[in-house]
């Protein structure tokens, strides 16, 4: 198929029953969030939103090497990050309920905010070193409350599609709470939705789960090795299970 025809199949289409889908699924999160204190049934929505962007962009999900999900159930789980679709796969295929470490400024968009506020997603501010810190601390919380933690440790989409570098926050968060890291790979979001376009290239979509990596016993001094193993990790898989099935 053409580009051409791919962009007006896009706008015509699938940004419009996307659009649909989101505001549909966020009038009933934000009903939910009226009582739902715990987050349970406004992630229950989530994962709903998120099989329909699924189902409507026509590129299934499939979660590899789930077996690791079940060692170590709370954990930093720490992800590659290559598209806006990405939140939509984790939460559709990650099998449980967790939290998010967002930007802060989401926080400031009208029914956004109050939504991620409502659902117990984790704010953190970027721009600023002590609310960067009291975002983290947010998120340790989170973790010790027995809540698993999603974060994309490069801070924001590739431009490229290849892996960046990482920031240690996750690391960070992890090694404060005493629980592992998870590393996950993302594949063919980025071919389905690259940065700074709007045109969807439809395709079978990978969620890769490697081993937990304890933090029994590490310091914050740790932080920046742990987070160099996580990133290692991730380039494994992601090049282990790009290559075409022979």
């Amino acid at each position: 198929m053409s580009l051409t025809a791919k962009k007006w199949l896009t706008y015509l289409i699938a940004i419009p029953l996307m659009a649909a889908s989101t505001a549909f699924f966020g009038c009933i999160s934000l009903v939910c969030g009226l009582w739902d204190k715990s987050g349970r049934q406004q992630h229950a929505v989530a994962n709903a939103w998120a099989r329909s962007l699924l189902l409507i962009t026509l590129s299934p999900v499939t979660l590899i090497d789930e077996h690791h999900l079940r060692t170590h159930r709370v954990a930093v789980y720490a992800s590659n990050h290559l598209s806006y679709m990405d939140t939509p796969v984790l939460f559709a295929r990650l099998p449980f309920q967790f939290r998010i470490l967002a930007k802060q400024s989401l926080w400031k968009i009208p029914f956004v905010g109050w939504y991620l506020n409502r659902s117990g997603q984790v704010p953190i501010d970027q721009k600023s070193g002590r609310s960067a810190i009291a975002g983290l601390l947010r998120g340790v919380k989170t973790l010790q409350a027995g809540l698993p933690l999603v974060i994309f440790p490069e801070g924001g989409r590739s431009e490229s599609g290849q892996l960046q570098s990482m920031v240690s926050g996750a690391a960070f968060m992890a090694i404060k709470a005493q629980v592992p890291m998870v590393p996950v790979a993302l594949i063919g979001t980025y071919e389905l939705l690259p940065i700074h376009t709007y045109h969807l290239s439809p395709r079978p979509l990978k969620v890769v789960i490697g081993d937990p990596i304890l933090t029994e016993g590490l310091t914050t001094k740790d932080a920046e090795a742990l987070t160099q193993q996580v990133r290692d990790a991730i380039t494994r898989m992601y090049f282990t299970h790009s290559r075409p099935t022979p």
